[in-house]
């Protein structure tokens, strides 16, 4: 018969009769770190996982057109070829979202101790981790990491503030802590995560759930007002014209910067 305490009993802790605690370990030890660190205000910020560096993609780029180079009629050369051009054309979103979360991290800066603002992604790689890196750029910067326990991501970038990542089992718990320090939010190009965060964010507004006026980003004109039409919603009545003015479509580094902190400094 065990004698080990119940708090140190792990096969009861990871036993669905013990989902409650560790539901619960996923709000208290994020609220108490983020006290700990003096961290209230974050500028979010989310995208794909799978966009590249500039330079990277670049490189990839040369290496398949090498490749087919060396054998014209492969078509699964002629394929690498053609994603990997896409992949650069998207890179740009990687390098913007950098320059962006630098940016917005040195404005945060000027705020006074324990009121700054600090770039929050969802610590993976692609445009999580551009975003973190961004933040790692400025002197002294610090940014959060809230990851979350998947096949395909399996640690935090290396940008994360070593303090401020972390790695959630339950999406549910991790979006609370997306959305209750997030002050603005930078919604880059992403599949169905993104489309799923910018969504929550929008319902919270929009319901009145979150009554804090919230700055939002649609990063990427091209790419989401291709993937969202946004005026057959409104042909049809699902939301209302005014709904539009809860976000704002960006292309443009010094539009999208602007317009964070115009928000934010009201």
């Amino acid at each position: 018969m065990s004698h080990e305490k119940a708090y140190k009993n792990l096969e009861f802790l990871n036993s669905p009769a013990a989902r409650l605690i560790r539901i619960n370990c996923e709000y208290e030890e994020p609220r108490q770190r983020f006290r700990d660190q003096r961290v209230r205000n974050t500028i979010v910020v989310f995208g794909s996982a799978r966009t590249l560096p500039g330079g990277v993609a670049q490189t990839r780029l040369t290496q398949a057109e090498k490749d087919l180079a060396e054998s014209p009629t492969s078509q699964d050369l002629i394929d690498a070829v053609d994603l990997a051009k896409r992949k650069l054309k998207n890179s740009r979103y990687y390098d913007d979202t950098r320059v962006l979360s630098r940016r917005l991290t040195q404005w945060g800066q000027t705020k006074p101790a324990g009121h700054e603002y600090l770039i929050c992604t969802g610590g993976g790689p692609g445009i999580m981790e551009a975003g973190n890196r961004g933040a790692a750029d400025v002197d002294g910067g610090r940014s959060v990491g809230l990851g979350i326990s998947l096949p395909f991501e399996e640690r935090l970038n290396q940008y994360v503030s070593k303090d401020l990542g972390f790695v959630f089992h339950y999406f549910f718990t991790r979006k609370y802590w997306f959305m209750y320090l997030a002050k603005a939010m930078v919604v880059m190009p992403g599949g169905f995560g993104t489309l799923d965060e910018f969504a929550e964010l929008l319902t919270l507004r929009q319901t009145g759930k979150v009554k804090k006026n919230i700055p939002i980003i649609l990063y990427g004109k091209d790419y989401w007002t291709r993937v969202l039409n946004f005026d057959t919603m409104i042909e049809y009545g699902t939301i209302s014209e005014k709904d539009l003015d809860l976000f704002h479509i960006s292309d443009d580094v010094d539009d999208a910067y602007d317009h964070v902190v115009a928000g934010l400094s009201k």
